[in-house]
């Protein structure tokens, strides 16, 4: 799982040692766009993540970007309108999926200016918890062509999100991925990162929103810390997730009892 972050014409792209292929040019790119609506007090343009989106674009890796946040800093709501602007199901699946529940996702998606990378593979597939136990049942009525597909309703829900990863992200292309951790425990949130590797071994593109201090330790992946200030760059070691998880193991009696007052 070992990667060098490596500059190449400004942009960063991540190389792992053995990789099959490397891709120094994002297979998405976001760009501003300056006739989409002005922020105005209304949700989702009042979410400074948001209206920093559409002010200024944002810089994703040709790898792995994290997007880092507190609830309600504005990370889901980017994932998903890129995700959905890009053609994928708001419910999660692949450009294929066109199942439907009750729509809540925010119109982001109409304002976003995406720019796709020249002969890049159009595949891609978003993962977002919430929405897992509906997209399992679309998946049981409208079973694969190619071969018997996963029971994922008769799994543990840890484990059917492994299952998940191995049968479906399984070529390149742009992989969206909502807080994918709600799921897992410390040692499947590995196989995660080992999943999210391997898709940049092989030249896909990674945009994640997590919560997860262990996921967003991917070696050469992009930090994007979410909050009231926007959307900045971040290192790992300084993200204000990383500093509570630290504080926490350290001494979680103290840690507790200073926010119980």
């Amino acid at each position: 799982m070992s990667a060098a972050a490596r500059s190449v014409g400004g942009m960063e792209s991540i190389w792992a040692p053995g990789s099959r292929r490397r891709r120094e040019q994002p297979i998405v790119a976001v760009r501003p766009n300056e006739f989409a609506p002005e922020p105005d007090g209304r949700w989702p343009t009042s979410i400074p993540a948001v209206a920093q989106v559409l002010r200024e674009g944002i810089d994703l890796d040709p790898g792995v970007t994290f997007l880092v946040g507190e609830n309600g800093s504005g990370k889901s709501t980017v994932v998903e309108g890129i995700a959905v602007a890009y053609g994928l199901s708001p419910e999660g699946g692949s450009r294929q999926a066109r199942h439907t529940t009750r729509p809540t996702e925010s119109p982001l998606s109409e304002w976003l200016r995406l720019q796709r990378g020249v002969g890049s593979n159009r595949w891609g597939f978003f993962l977002r918890a919430e929405t897992m136990h509906s997209f399992y049942t679309y998946l049981e009525d409208n079973p694969s062509t190619r071969a018997p597909d996963v029971p994922f309703h008769e799994m543990s829900h840890g484990e059917s999100f492994l299952a998940l990863l191995e049968s479906r992200f399984d070529e390149p292309g742009f992989y969206c991925l909502d807080e994918p951790e709600a799921a897992l425990s410390f040692q499947s949130t590995l196989a995660l990162i080992a999943v999210l590797q391997r898709i940049v071994d092989e030249g896909g593109q990674v945009l994640c929103a997590t919560h997860s201090p262990v996921l967003a330790a991917l070696p050469g992946a992009k930090i994007l810390e979410v909050g009231e200030w926007g959307i900045r760059s971040a290192d790992w070691r300084d993200l204000e997730l990383v500093n509570h998880w630290r504080s926490f193991l350290q001494d979680p009696p103290r840690y507790l009892r200073h926010l119980l007052g």
